[in-house]
């Protein structure tokens, strides 16, 4: 049996989307200040090339008879990145009700090709990805809070936290999801060794958030499946909470991917091959996409489908 038929067959797959920011950048040249993609949303060529591009991952679904989830460009539609880009409260407060409108509008036409279409709000961490967060779970809540509120409020119907690099960020998104009453998946980030930049192994990490405030699910994202892999050593019900991978598409660290000029988009069949591996590690897993590096050519290998 072909795994493109098990995950058929496996009600509660979905697919998901790549490296977006990277995609943009490397593959269509548009410039990203902060890395930030949800300013795109205030122009028709930038809601072109978002709906371009979340066509693509809609097509994966379609053929493989899987889910598909739309998750916003609002990674960095957050105070702090916000500011940088001109946003106060209002405009990032519209700007993440104007996403999950846009991404409505997709699945609305991808609806009788799709099985399911869940609409998804991206959360991403007050500072920087790849570095050690110093905040409390409280200051935390409240940061996200707004956020978490605009994203449901446009119409997304769970929301995700992603590359974050400690438990009390993590405990706080979770805590502002259940203040706004929307599940949330709590996505950590890895360093080559399998470990949160702070030096927290997933395990403890997983336990913590879990005791603290329990969020419907985990994921890791932003790390390749190697990378990932060495993290999940050590066994445990925790494994079981762990029910999404987007991964990189690059061996290369944090560190060194953050120096690099060049992007690194590795091989889209060998990455497949490691998220093959990571299945049999992980068996809550439900949810397959990429992160840096990737683009729907990855996805479409790891779901073994050419679209």
């Amino acid at each position: 049996m072909s795994r493109t038929t098990q995950l058929s067959a496996r009600r509660g797959d979905f697919v998901t989307d790549g490296g977006l920011e990277t995609d943009l950048i490397f593959h269509h040249g548009v410039n990203l200040p902060e890395f930030a993609a949800f300013p795109l949303l205030e122009n028709a060529e930038g809601r072109r090339l978002l709906r371009d591009y979340y066509d693509g991952y809609a097509r994966v679904a379609a053929a493989t008879g899987s889910g598909l989830l739309l998750e916003s460009p609002t990674w960095r539609a957050n105070p702090d990145w916000g500011a940088k880009l001109g946003y106060d409260a209002a405009g990032l407060d519209r700007i993440n009700v104007e996403a999950m409108q846009f991404l409505a509008g997709v699945a609305d036409d991808w609806r009788p090709s799709v099985s399911e279409i869940r609409l998804v709000g991206v959360v991403g961490p007050r500072g920087d990805g790849y570095q050690a967060s110093d905040t409390d779970a409280a200051e935390a809540t409240e940061y996200h809070l707004p956020q978490v509120r605009a994203l449901a409020r446009g119409g997304a119907t769970q929301v995700v936290a992603y590359t974050l690099t400690g438990v009390a960020e993590a405990v706080g998104v979770a805590g502002a999801a259940q203040r706004v009453g929307i599940p949330a998946t709590i996505s950590f980030t890895v360093e080559t060794d399998g470990r949160l930049p702070d030096g927290t192994t997933l395990a403890d990490a997983i336990r913590a958030v879990d005791a603290a405030c329990a969020p419907a699910q985990f994921g890791i994202n932003c790390a390749h499946p190697s990378h990932i892999a060495a993290g999940l050593t050590v066994g445990g019900e925790w494994l079981e909470r762990i029910a999404v991978v987007r991964a990189n598409a690059s061996r290369l660290s944090h560190a060194e991917l953050d120096e690099a000029e060049e992007l690194d988009d590795g091989n889209p069949e060998q990455l497949a091959g490691e998220m093959r591996r990571l299945e049999g590690m992980l068996p809550a897993l439900k949810v397959l996409g990429g992160c840096c590096g990737t683009d729907v050519r990855h996805i479409s290998a790891m779901w073994e489908v050419a679209v």
